[in-house]
C-alpha cells in the first residue's frame, strides 16, 4: 500500500496520457501524492514504474464505472485526506451533425458521467470540507463549434455542473475550478484526421506548458482561488 508520507494527495483522471499525465508529472515534482485514474492498463504499468513508489498509485478503470469509481476514493481516503480532484478524463467523437449514432453519444457523455460521479465520491470522503475539484473541460463550453455538436452538447453539461457546484458551496472551504483549454496538441483527435489535420494540430498547445499554467494558477500558497481558467494558444 501507498504511503503519502504527509503529501497532499491529488485524484487525477485520464493521467496516463497527454495533458493529464503531465498534471500528474508536474504535481509530483511540486511534492504531492497522485491517485492517477485511466483505463489504460498498459500505460499505468508503466507510470507505476517511472514514478516513485509513494508519490503515485495507479487505478485502471472506465471513470464512468460508479462501482470501481466507488472502490477507488475508498482506497485513496484512506490514504489521507484528498485536497485535490482533477477531472480531466474524457473522450470526443467529431462529426457532420447528420454523423453521430448513439455509441457516439455514450462515448462524449462518459466524461460528464465520470466527472459527477468522481466530485460526488470525493466529496463524501473529504466530508465536504477542504477540498479544490478542478474540471477540466474546453473551449467547446463556452461556444458551439462544427462538427462537434455532441461533444459541445457534453461541454455545455459539465460547464453547467461546475457552476453549479460553485453555487452549491460558495463561502465554504470546498473550492471549485472550471478550466477551459483551447487545442492541445495530443492524440486526443487521433480518430478525426478528416476534421483536425496532424499538421494543424501540431499547432495546438503544449500540453506539459498548458499543465503549468494551470497549476500555477490552481496550486498555490495564496489565499485566493481563481475560479475559471480559460487558455488559448498564441496565433503566430
Amino acid at each position: 500500500m501507498a504511503t503519502s508520507q504527509g503529501r497532499k494527495i491529488a485524484i487525477v483522471t485520464g493521467s496516463a496520457l497527454g495533458l493529464g499525465f503531465e498534471l500528474t508529472r508536474q504535481l509530483i515534482e511540486r511534492g504531492w501524492f497522485v491517485a492517477g485514474i485511466d483505463f489504460n492498463a498498459e500505460r499505468q504499468a508503466e507510470l507505476a514504474d517511472q514514478f516513485p513508489h509513494d508519490a503515485y498509485r495507479s487505478f485502471i478503470g472506465d471513470v464512468s464505472d460508479e462501482d470501481f469509481v466507488t472502490r477507488s476514493v475508498a482506497e485513496i481516503a484512506h490514504i489521507g485526506h484528498i485536497d485535490l480532484l482533477i477531472n480531466n478524463a474524457g473522450q470526443p467523437s467529431f462529426k457532420v451533425p447528420t454523423g453521430y449514432e448513439g455509441a457516439d453519444i455514450d462515448k462524449c457523455l462518459k466524461g460528464l458521467k465520470g466527472m459527477i460521479l468522481w466530485s460526488v465520491a470525493t466529496l463524501r470522503a473529504d466530508k465536504e470540507s477542504d477540498l479544490k475539484i478542478a474540471n477540466v473541460m474546453s473551449t467547446a463550453a463556452t461556444r458551439g463549434n462544427p462538427n462537434e455538436s455532441v461533444y459541445c452538447a457534453t461541454k455545455w453539461g459539465e460547464k453547467g455542473y461546475t457552476q453549479s457546484l460553485k453555487a452549491a458551496y460558495k463561502g465554504t472551504s470546498v473550492k471549485i475550478v472550471g478550466v477551459y483549454p483551447g487545442g492541445i496538441d495530443t492524440p486526443f483527435y487521433r480518430d478525426s484526421r478528416d476534421y483536425v489535420s496532424e499538421d494543424k494540430q501540431h499547432t495546438f498547445m503544449s500540453p506539459a506548458e498548458l499543465a503549468e499554467v494551470i497549476l500555477f494558477n490552481l496550486v498555490n500558497d495564496a489565499n485566493l482561488t481563481v475560479s475559471d481558467i480559460l487558455i488559448e494558444r498564441n496565433y503566430q
